[in-house]
């Protein structure tokens, strides 16, 4: 697990003019005692396996968000894929999703695309929604996304498959 260089906590970014991999909390330091270094550009770490995704941002603050690399979406979305082929053990009828927009269909490719969600920190109890970045959702994405639940504690991220 990549840490950060300033306080080994678990790695968020990589900073390509400073060569640093750094946490939220030291981002915001190092990136806003000037105008000058607010121009470095960084690169959002994969949330699971930490490897660079084509999420980038520049700025004092990026702010918290969760990236995903097109291998770790992957993973995920295979998961899914073999979790829905799997018997209905529990007895229950699975409902059908209704989408209104069949008239356009949605490229695999589409649907490999790395996420990114925002981190609200408003409240002490937070919560992470997930969401497609596309209106047009499949029920394969939508899937995915609803057996991708996180948790957070103390700061943590938990996964939890359903």
């Amino acid at each position: 697990m990549k840490r950060c260089e300033l306080c080994e906590s678990p790695a968020k970014m990589h900073c390509e003019s400073d060569a640093a991999s750094l946490c939220w909390e030291c981002d915001v330091k190092v990136h806003t005692a000037n105008f000058l270094v607010a121009k470095h550009n960084r690169i959002l770490l994969c949330h699971f396996c930490q490897s660079p995704t084509p999420w980038s941002g520049s700025g004092p603050n990026l702010g918290s968000a969760i990236s995903l690399c097109h291998t770790c979406l992957s993973r995920r979305n295979n998961q899914t894929s073999y979790s829905d082929q799997q018997p209905n053990l529990d007895n229950t009828i699975p409902v059908e999703e209704n989408d209104d927009d069949d008239d356009e269909e949605v490229d695999g490719d589409e649907n490999e695309e790395n996420q990114v969600v925002p981190w609200l920190s408003s409240s002490s109890s937070s919560s992470v929604i997930m969401t497609d970045s596309e209106e047009n959702t499949t029920s394969e994405s939508t899937t995915m996304v609803d057996s991708f639940n996180l948790t957070v504690e103390n700061g943590e991220f938990d996964e939890r498959g359903d």
